[in-house]
């Protein structure tokens, strides 16, 4: 039973402000005691400080074929590894779809059979000296079943529990879990439940390694500003940078239809190309955003702007943090343009002590060339991430 007493405005119930000052009390201690809660070992942080992302190994497979063992076996090999820890990268992000691990363990042995691959790829990793991120990187309808579906979510806990315990056992130093790329998620609040309920079940199954949570959407930096940190101290934080889309993404065929127009597009920002650019763009909508860009200056400073904002709460929150993803497409952008791009922002990360890991090894991003005969470094885009070149390249 409430004693019911009215404030002086003779408006709102008391034991309402009484709940509310609760609440705030509640929530600026979680915040105080959240400042300082982090407990990931800094000699583990130091493994994850430039790396580079393996796509289209365990995920991205859109071969009909899809995932095959001479896939597995020969897509990434011992060499590869070599070139990768010769380069001076400490850490590779290995993406893998979950689906088809899943659906492997519907059949007999099939789970047991896809571990295989798994395991020789990471222990393959390990054996070079470097740390890996096991990163959960499933298609679009993987994510929106996650969005909608409770049972489904359950699923994946409880199959991210058996992933966790398998790998328990390796060096809890240099094996890091990433709950899920890229969610997709619009509704936020949901998104941190979804990601709350995931981070215990890798706990379950891995009660000493270090898990790697993202915010909603596309892990955007404004995407992780709205995040709070999960109940658990053994956690790193994770953002992905691609701003400005139309640069990094001029000419590609995903994402906003108009950015397959661009071509040329200067980094840092200029009225004058932007507005040449513009010119080839049919809508007049998709045009001004190419002449925003222009306006809009994007250099190192504007950068650093950016970066900035995730650095101010990661450090408010006592949490660490990293940047597994940021590039830009090859295509259609000039050498030099993406190279300084790449450094203003691999610049500005270690500015923060943020760890990172640029997208990616081979793929339309990738810091390697000529793949199909002997996979060759680009000496322009190692240069840029402050690399050496290894002799013999």
């Amino acid at each position: 039973m409430y004693l019911l007493e009215f404030d002086a405005e003779g408006g709102v119930p008391m034991h309402r402000w009484i709940f509310r000052l609760l609440f705030v009390f509640i929530a600026s201690t979680s915040f105080v005691q959240a400042q300082s809660s982090s407990s990931v070992p800094a000699a583990r942080l130091a493994h994850i400080r430039h790396g580079i992302n393996l796509s289209e190994w365990f995920a991205q497979v859109y071969d009909p074929k899809g995932y095959t063992k001479e896939h597995f076996q020969n897509w990434t090999t011992a060499t590869d590894i070599a070139l990768i820890k010769s380069a001076g990268f400490d850490h590779v992000r290995l993406s893998v779809n979950p689906q088809p691990m899943m659906d492997a363990a519907r059949h007999r042995e099939g789970s047991a059979e896809y571990f295989g691959y798994l395991d020789a790829a990471v222990k393959m990793i390990l054996d070079a000296g470097l740390a890996v991120e096991i990163d959960m990187h499933p298609d679009s309808d993987f994510k929106e079943r996650l969005a909608k579906e409770d049972d489904f979510v359950e699923r994946f806990a409880d199959f991210w529990s058996t992933v966790a315990q398998h790998y328990a056992s390796w060096d809890p130093d240099r094996v890091f879990f990433e709950i899920l790329n890229e969610p997709e998620m619009r509704d936020a609040y949901r998104w941190y439940g979804v990601e709350a309920k995931l981070a215990a079940a890798i706990r379950r199954g891995a009660p000493a390694n270090t898990i790697i949570a993202a915010g909603a959407r596309w892990d955007d930096d404004d995407d992780l500003v709205f995040l709070e940190p999960l109940p658990d101290a053994n956690v790193v934080y994770v953002f992905h940078f691609y701003e400005p889309h139309i640069f990094t993404h001029q000419g590609a065929t995903w994402g906003s239809y108009y950015w397959h127009w661009l071509k040329g597009l200067h980094y840092p920002s200029s009225p004058e190309n932007a507005a040449q650019v513009a010119v080839a763009v049919p809508e007049a909508r998709d045009r001004m955003q190419v002449i925003r860009y222009g306006q809009d200056h994007w250099d190192a400073s504007r950068i650093e702007a950016e970066i900035n904002q995730a650095a101010d709460w990661a450090k408010q929150r006592g949490v660490p943090l990293i940047c597994n993803e940021f590039g830009v497409f090859r295509h259609f952008s000039d050498p030099q343009d993406r190279a300084a791009w790449i450094k203003d922002v691999r610049t500005s990360l270690e500015r923060h002590n943020i760890g990172w890991a640029m997208w990616d090894y081979s793929g339309s991003f990738g810091v390697v060339t000529n793949r199909e005969t002997k996979a060759k470094l680009d000496e322009v885009t190692v240069r840029a991430l402050g690399l050496k070149m290894p002799a013999g390249q």
